[in-house]
């Protein structure tokens, strides 16, 4: 006799797939990125990806075309050309499937709004322009002041990220530093005075990060795990220790009257996006 199906075999019985083709002409990186937003939102429905990007040729259309053929499904595409687009649309209606031009509604409405035509060259938003060189330039940045690193340089950046182990500090950094942002952090090691740069910063923001102390507790313990160093579980990760550590921290967040973000059930991006609110408002403080 067969066992019964476990809760998880009966969700991945549930689950929908369905295909997905992203069509651009240039990266395709607002495509998966739109659709991991909305396919967030539908749980139990899989999208199997099919990306196509830099299509800027009907050569190029062509391949892109058979495959939809082959593999039917939802169209998302950011394509500028209008013989390119057109012919895109035909083909999605003879196979009866949705072409949606992801970007038309803003840039209808923008040009709307500005009473300005819309540029036709694709990629422009790829260019090697003065922001593209800023966001290499913060990258650069953030990886030179990554944990600690040369805090002599701190007064260069515009985010200085401060927090125990774990806190997410060093992605929330790199997620600021693709957006053009000077992000750097520094660890709040127990035992370990701060740099005493900190004290004196001016122009950077100043952002504590904490989380709740149990829940730091298991993902060091996991980190550990993985690496193979569960001998240095007991100082590491004891839940005692950690609440300490995070006590510490946050007497120290407000004696500097720094903002406070509390990451334990924030990802990233949320933390990223509430750290440039943050800079935000500071910058327009400062006119």
């Amino acid at each position: 006799m067969a066992a019964p199906a476990s809760s998880n075999d009966q969700k991945q019985q549930r689950r929908t797939f369905f295909h997905v083709h992203l069509v651009s002409d240039s990266t395709g990186e607002t495509l998966s990125t739109l659709l991991k937003s909305v396919a967030a939102r539908f749980p139990s429905a899989k999208p199997l990806e099919h990306v196509a990007s830099l299509v800027r040729n009907h050569t190029q259309l062509d391949s892109v075309l058979a495959r939809i053929e082959q593999s039917p499904g939802l169209v998302m595409y950011t394509v500028v050309d209008p013989g390119m687009r057109r012919r895109l649309e035909v083909k999605c209606a003879e196979l009866q499937v949705p072409a949606i031009a992801c970007l038309d509604p803003i840039l209808n409405a923008l040009a709307d709004y500005l009473g300005l035509e819309q540029a036709s060259q694709a990629g422009m938003q790829h260019e090697l322009d003065e922001d593209y060189f800023r966001r290499i330039g913060a990258i650069d940045f953030t990886l030179a002041h990554d944990d600690g690193q040369n805090t002599w340089n701190l007064e260069a950046a515009d985010v200085v990220l401060v927090g125990v182990s774990r806190t997410s500090k060093t992605p929330t950094c790199m997620y600021l530093a693709n957006k053009g942002i000077r992000a750097a952090n520094v660890p709040l090691v127990p035992g370990v005075d701060p740099p005493p740069e900190l004290d004196s910063l001016r122009r950077p923001l100043v952002v504590g990060l904490t989380a709740n102390p149990d829940r730091l507790s298991q993902i060091r313990t996991s980190r550990l795990s993985n690496l193979g160093s569960e001998d240095r579980a007991q100082s590491y990760t004891d839940t005692d220790g950690v609440r300490e550590e995070v006590r510490n921290a946050k007497r120290m967040f407000v004696r500097n009257e720094w903002p406070v973000i509390d990451v334990t059930k924030r990802s990233v991006e949320e933390t990223a996006a509430k750290i440039l609110t943050l800079l935000s408002i500071r910058r327009g403080g400062e006119g």
